[in-house]
Order: C-alpha cells, then sequence, then structure tokens
C-alpha cells in the first residue's frame, strides 16, 4: 500500500468520526507489516472521559485481530496544521507499535511526516518495570 492510499483510508475514516461535542473530527489508518489497513475514528460522548481517539480504535482493532507488526500511521484532522496524536494515543503507540513513522494530515492537503519517537521522546515501557 502507498503513502497515499494510507492517507487516503485516514481521510475517509474520518467521515465516520462520531464527535457532537467538539466537532473536531479525526481518523487514522494503521498499516501492518503485511499490507493491512486498519482504520479508525474518534467517538465522543456526554461524560466525554469515555470518548476515544481515531488512533487508538485503529490500534485496538488490529490487535483484536491479532496483528502485533505495524509500519506506519496515518492520521487526519480538519486542523489547519494536522493535529498530533494525544499522549494517551502516543503511549499505547509507542508500547504496541514501536518507532513508527506517522503521517499526519488535512483535507486541504497539508502533509507532515514524523517518527513516534521524534513526538513521544524519552517514553516510558515495560524496559523501565525490571
Amino acid at each position: 500500500m502507498t503513502t497515499d492510499q494510507l492517507v487516503d483510508a485516514a481521510l475517509a475514516a474520518r467521515l465516520n468520526a462520531v464527535a457532537p461535542y467538539s466537532n473536531f473530527k479525526v481518523g487514522a489508518a494503521l498499516l501492518t507489516e503485511d499490507g493491512k489497513v486498519y482504520t479508525g475514528c474518534n467517538v465522543e460522548n456526554a461524560t466525554y472521559g469515555l470518548s476515544v481517539c481515531a488512533e487508538r480504535v485503529a490500534l485496538w482493532k488490529a490487535l483484536s485481530e491479532g496483528e502485533r507488526r505495524f509500519r506506519r500511521l496515518a492520521v487526519s484532522s480538519q486542523s489547519a496544521r494536522p493535529a498530533t496524536p494525544c499522549g494517551a494515543c502516543r503511549q499505547l503507540l509507542w508500547e504496541f507499535a514501536g518507532d513508527i513513522e506517522i503521517i499526519l494530515v488535512n483535507p486541504q492537503g497539508r502533509r507532515e511526516t514524523h517518527q513516534l519517537k521524534a513526538l513521544f521522546p524519552e517514553a516510558f515501557d515495560a524496559s523501565f518495570l525490571g
């Protein structure tokens, strides 16, 4: 799968977002080492704390299907500068996907590419648990 196809999948996933409170729709597309793609969108609810981000939805879908090796993640948001994953998403991505490539996009075509380590330096992981 090309990077453009992964970006298109993230942009399409954003259209399924359920964001009645923030109106901030996000989509994600996670590419496995085997070339499969798992998408997700953010889902909000009235208690806010139980809302979930697009990146976590995509990751959890992949993990629940037995995937354990990932290549890159595309995240689409509607902001002028494409939004980065939140801290909770960065933690889970680090733990389950490692230093993967993160592609940030918006519907206007702006794109940024980062390695997760650059977005999440000095990450906490299992190595600290002994």
